[in-house]
């Protein structure tokens, strides 16, 4: 045992000869005897004044895919959500660090600041409190809850920007960093997207790792490129040990990478829902000089993947997992002869509960295609028949139905009784009937409960569903009688935002 993480015996059989059930099988998730994962690692490793948690970043479990279409290929998948912050940053952003504090760039207590799109952040907020580090995050608004809510729990200080600029506004997240950086007495300036330690991280620990779990038989790996550290670490490594394999770039639609690859020309920029890939510039430690094949991935496609991935396999991974997954998929089957392929899980699928494993989320940006009525059905985004309403009873308590508010982030909630809808009850009818009527939460809702309700057959015009909504209440759609749901103001938008899309 190495790091406090146990070592897993391989058996020299081949992963489909074990896999005789048609499961996952695990590959490896061991250093073997005669591998290190590295100088930069095992400083980490060596240093008694770091926490334990540092020893377990890298070594990560590599797994076969055999529930997925692969033409003539084996795909392989490398689970770094297996790290301590369920990322593949958490390598870099170790060594990084390290690195900064051999060179004499960060005192203790010092002042590390950063631009990140998320895990980069996150995996520098566990190193920050693990060594007595402040930190400061320099954030775009598109990332998930879940991982600024993370960053913010390890104690980090986290600045959100616009993610509708580009480089060069004083505002773009990388832009707005070096100034704090600057402005910062003491201050570090990580830049991920500039540190040759980024890159040099994977060179040593993860490429090294994925040719011994391989067993020195790697004929392509599937990567993308968010600073360019991992393409770059592991085409340097697998340049030297394996010139023969293929460097793959997957790259979301949008991004100007697949489109240098194929045409050696920068084009313009677009915009994409996937977090942690994907450039609008080349980022300077990036080298896509070994990269002879690039696939330009949607969202819908990479988001659908990811969930695919997931209940097929069992891998629960992020946004960006679902882009190198479904480019790897394409590369298989586009092969005329067998082809042994690995690919990354860059980080766990925790962090996006609230978006791409969200039902709700998915159908609101129209990557879920419900069934389609052309009325105000097609407005109503938790619909009472698909059972993804929120709803309370008239018996039940006043905290219940607060608590189910709460929950799920809505202001308001039909009641229905035995399925037919008697009320609505909102925020301020609780208030109102807390604070100004003297009662309490354990009066039940309909002491509380709006019964005069005003609904919209799903026929009714948007100009009818304006009035109700201009006039500050919630629309109801009800269906002869049968109750269907709200719309708010939020889902008129979401679906005319769609339809522009």
């Amino acid at each position: 045992m190495r790091g406090g993480r146990a070592q897993l015996k391989t058996s020299n059989l081949e992963p489909r000869t074990l896999n005789r059930y048609g499961l996952t099988q695990l590959v490896s998730r061991l250093e073997t005897p005669h591998m290190s994962s590295g100088a930069l690692q095992e400083t980490s490793l060596k240093n008694p004044a770091n926490p334990a948690i540092l020893s377990l970043i890298g070594n990560t479990p590599l797994v076969e895919c055999t529930r997925f279409e692969t033409g003539p290929c084996r795909l392989f998948i490398k689970l770094e959500n297996q790290n301590p912050t369920g990322s593949i940053k958490d390598r870099m952003a170790l060594a990084m660090v390290e690195a900064a504090e051999r060179a004499g760039d960060v005192k203790p207590g010092g002042t590390l600041i950063e631009a990140t799109a998320g895990n980069t952040g996150l995996s520098l907020a566990l190193v920050a409190a693990a060594k007595g580090y402040h930190l400061i995050l320099v954030i775009p608004d598109k990332m998930s809850q879940e991982k600024i809510l993370h960053i913010r729990a390890l104690g980090a200080t986290t600045v959100i920007t616009r993610s509708d600029v580009t480089k060069g506004h004083p505002e773009y997240y990388q832009d707005l960093a070096a100034s704090i950086a600057a402005e910062t007495p003491g201050g570090f300036y990580v830049n991920q997207f500039g540190n040759p330690t980024n890159p040099l991280a994977h060179e040593q620990t993860t490429g090294p790792e994925i040719w011994e779990q391989m067993q020195h038989d790697v004929d392509a790996i599937v990567v993308g490129v968010g600073s360019g550290g991992t393409l770059t670490g592991l085409s340097n490594y697998f340049g030297r040990v394996a010139p023969a394999c293929e460097i793959v770039l997957a790259d979301p639609e949008g991004s100007i990478l697949s489109g240098f690859v194929k045409e050696k020309r920068i084009g313009q920029s677009g915009s994409w829902i996937v977090e942690g890939i994907g450039e609008d510039f080349i980022p300077s430690i990036a080298d896509l000089s070994r990269v002879r094949k690039a696939y330009s991935i949607c969202d819908e496609e990479s988001l659908l993947t990811a969930r695919d991935l997931l209940r097929k396999e069992g891998v629960f991974a992020g946004s960006s997992t679902g882009t190198l997954f479904a480019a790897a998929l394409r590369y298989c089957r586009d092969q005329t002869e067998p082809k042994r392929v690995v690919t990354l899980a860059c980080d766990s699928g925790n962090k996006y509960l609230s978006k791409m494993y969200s039902d709700i989320w998915m159908a609101d940006q129209g990557f879920i295609h419900r069934e389609s009525f052309d009325d105000l059905r097609d407005l109503v985004s938790r619909r009472y028949q698909d059972g993804s309403i929120v709803s309370v009873g008239p018996h039940d308590a006043l905290l219940t139905a607060f608590n189910r508010m709460r929950i799920s982030d809505v202001s308001q909630v039909p009641v229905l009784d035995r399925g037919k809808l008697v009320g609505i009850l909102d925020e301020s009818d609780v208030l109102t009937r807390i604070q100004d009527g003297h009662g309490s939460f354990r009066d039940e809702v309909q002491t509380a409960m709006t019964d005069r309700i005003v609904t919209l057959p799903p026929s009714a015009s948007f100009q009818e569903l304006r009035e109700i909504l201009d006039s500050g209440r919630v629309a109801i759609v009800v269906d002869q009688g049968q109750f269907v749901g709200l719309v708010t103001r939020i889902d008129l938008l979401n679906y005319l935002r769609r339809k522009v899309a």
